[in-house]
């Protein structure tokens, strides 16, 4: 765990829509496994103890104090319909459930992902940012809920690699009137 103020050096010079983005943990290989074994075979029992892991976070972060006291939703990346299809379950959602247990906040799913995109896994950081615009919007809940402008929101995701799918969905939050936005991951890609 890194102690004190720190600025990743790949992220320096990046214009990011949330505050700060919070891994539980670093890249671990056991951990990067069950992500896969959930989201790839379907193992969708490991989501528990995933949103148990990413709970670490809201314990060893001062920083999300505020949204564990103003009851901020745990907003989770939301799947294309096609990938939900497919897969039956979006991982994200499954892992916010869990998370949300261990809390107390709530998940809402406010945002929708309304175009297919290609997988990240072997796109660049310019090319990730290229294919996942446009690629959200508000659902219909999330327009009631960007209606109230709320002081915040906390994104959750499996794993945080370049930040380009959660800075999407922060952009699209914050363009909606969302105050504050703050990423939440199971683990650092």
């Amino acid at each position: 765990m890194i102690e004190g103020d720190f600025q990743c050096p790949n992220c320096r010079d990046l214009g990011f829509s949330f505050e700060f983005a919070r891994p539980a943990l670093p890249n671990h290989p056991a951990l990067l496994a069950m992500i896969h074994e959930l989201k790839y075979q379907r193992r969708i029992h490991l989501a528990v103890e995933l949103g148990r892991v990413a709970s670490r976070a809201f314990a060893d972060d001062p920083r999300l104090a505020v949204a564990l006291e103003e009851k901020w939703p745990l907003v989770p990346v939301p799947l294309h319909r096609g990938r939900m299809i497919w897969r039956q379950f979006n991982q994200a959602e499954e892992i916010a459930r869990s998370l949300g247990r261990h809390t107390g906040l709530p998940v809402s799913r406010v945002l929708s992902r309304v175009r297919s995109t290609e997988s990240q896994t072997r796109l660049s950081r310019a090319q990730r940012l290229k294919n996942l615009r446009g690629a959200f919007e508000l659902s219909r809940l999330g327009k009631r809920f960007a209606g109230e402008k709320p002081p915040g929101a906390v994104l959750v995701d499996d794993v945080f690699t370049t930040g380009a799918t959660t800075n999407e969905c922060a952009r699209v939050l914050r363009r909606a009137g969302v105050q504050k936005v703050v990423v939440v991951t199971v683990m650092r890609g």
